[in-house]
């Protein structure tokens, strides 16, 4: 029977916002030094940052990078990371069992954005710290002069303001292993009293409240409800959290996690709405998806964790470095096609995170940086999806799952822009099977441009990987790839490999009159 979609250009889900498309860079393991940052690397520029890593993350395409953690911010002291480098002081990060050097901080990071052209989120301590120093932080970076702090600012290199907007308040404070863990009312409150003084001082910006650290948290839901009681008012974003991985084996429930994060998001927009209304709130809080990835949470890699957590403290160790396979990027393609699905709700999202740690780039000290099997869903969305997120309607093929039940055999996610250009997002998720995909698109003519498809290839399993050696895994080219046209708009057929995400690039075609 194969799959059959049905999509409509003038029936939009919402605008993609390009926020959608963010990533993220935590003090944590290498994320950081030896991989944004390196002096003395053959590709270093003169402030320290690895020309290499900043091509990849060109490519890559992140519109916004959330910084500097992640439950390192929550006993980050920001006044470490600025003034002359030789002055800052050595900390013990106890989030994870490291040492901070501080020779990368708040000006080093705001230099490497505008080199990489991305947005800053910047997240402020909630955890041993609290309202003043979130208001100190936001007036040296955007209060333009004539203050103490805004002086000390210029006198420590910048001039003119960095005129961050996006701001989270904190990092999961749901979580018991969360330094400075709250209880709702206690995290709500504190979040409250927080925002009313940033909007004192600087009233445009964008606040991000910490919602649920995953929808497993015993917490969740009273935690959403609790935490808006107190921030409803004065904030713009709540935050979700979500990584997936593959349990003993169960690769089908794996392939299926984009409908889980559908299922999370949808339950915590009502939340959300059920808040708004209790309150009479006339308003629209988006949902941050500020981490999300697939992260295999059983392995710490090349540390264990009884050495990372008992043994002796030490600069940037190599923490949850996970090598992705061909499985792992197909789940990053079904899970970026969620995030389409759901821009009706969801306002930005971030990819957790950018190198080394759990990441699409990867790199090694005085060495290589290589793309990771999860760079290129990423990088080819990030390019393609613009305009509108397309309402989408599958029927067909199922495949069981342990966790979710029955779950289409494709997922499925669009897009058509202002130009004509529409793009589609295709996970097969049978691993045994390749699977006949008819999609009709009514009110558009439409020629086909470009073909990507990441799959297991010849001679190789699920498992593969890349390394700083070689890339076997990449897209490739999907043949047999057609389009018909018809009164209604374009039929377009296609045969997607077992165990496969493809995106597929399509033009509308101009007809002339005779």
């Amino acid at each position: 029977m194969g799959i059959q979609i049905e999509a409509d250009v003038s029936e939009a889900i919402g605008p993609v916002p390009r926020r959608l498309f963010g990533s993220f860079a935590e003090h944590m393991g290498r994320s950081v030094y030896t991989g944004l940052f390196e002096p003395g690397h053959p590709t270093a520029d003169d402030r320290g940052f690895r020309g290499d890593v900043l091509g990849l993350v060109r490519e890559l395409g992140p519109s916004v990078v959330r910084y500097p953690g992640g439950n390192f911010v929550s006993a980050y002291r920001w006044e470490d990371g600025v003034g002359p480098v030789e002055n800052r002081p050595v900390r013990l990060d106890p989030a994870w069992h490291s040492v901070e050097p501080n020779r990368f901080g708040l000006h080093e990071f705001a230099a490497w954005a505008e080199a990489a052209d991305v947005e800053v989120m910047y997240a402020v301590n909630l955890g041993t710290r609290g309202i003043q120093e979130a208001a100190d932080v936001l007036e040296y970076c955007n209060h333009p002069g004539g203050t103490e702090l805004s002086e000390r600012r210029r006198a420590n290199g910048a001039d003119r303001p960095f005129g961050f907007r996006l701001w989270c308040l904190g990092n999961e404070m749901d979580g018991p292993w969360q330094v400075g863990h709250k209880t709702a009312d206690e995290y709500g409150r504190l979040a409250a009293e927080t925002a009313r003084l940033m909007r004192m001082i600087d009233p445009g910006v964008e606040l991000v409240v910490a919602g649920s650290s995953s929808s497993d948290m015993p917490t969740f839901g009273y935690w959403e409800r609790t935490v808006l009681e107190h921030t409803a008012a004065l904030v713009d974003h709540l935050s979700l959290h979500a990584y997936y991985q593959e349990h003993d084996g169960d690769v089908a429930s794996y392939l299926a996690s984009a409908g889980a994060l559908d299922g999370f998001i949808r339950t915590t927009a009502g939340i959300i709405d059920e808040v708004l209304g209790k309150a009479g709130l006339d308003k629209k809080i988006g949902i941050s998806v500020d981490e999300w990835n697939v992260w295999d949470q059983r392995r710490w890699n090349e540390v264990e964790q009884h050495d990372l957590i008992g043994g002796g403290w030490r600069e940037h160790p190599r923490i949850i470095e996970d090598d992705y396979t061909v499985t792992d990027a197909v789940v990053v393609g079904s899970l970026l096609g969620s995030l389409l699905r759901n821009v009706d709700r969801v306002t930005m999202a971030n990819q957790a995170q950018l190198v080394n740690v759990i990441a699409p780039i990867r790199t090694e000290p005085g060495g290589p940086a290589w793309r990771q099997s999860t760079f290129y869903p990423f990088s080819l969305v990030s390019a393609l999806a613009k305009g509108n997120s397309l309402r989408l309607t599958v029927e067909g093929d199922t495949v069981h799952t342990g966790l979710h039940g029955r779950v289409d055999v494709v997922d499925a996610a669009a897009t058509f822009d202002e130009d004509g250009h529409c793009a589609v997002f295709l996970t097969n998720r049978s691993t045994v099977s390749a699977t006949e995909v008819r999609l009709r698109v009514r009110g558009a003519r439409l020629a086909i441009e470009e073909t990507w498809t990441v799959a297991v290839p010849d001679g190789h399993d699920r498992h593969l990987t890349n390394s700083a050696t070689a890339e076997p895994v990449r897209p490739v080219p999907l043949p047999g790839v057609t389009a018909e046209h018809d009164p209604e708009g374009t039929i377009i057929t296609a045969t997607l490999p077992p165990l496969s995400w493809t995106a597929l690039r399509l033009a509308t075609v101009v007809v002339r009159d005779a």
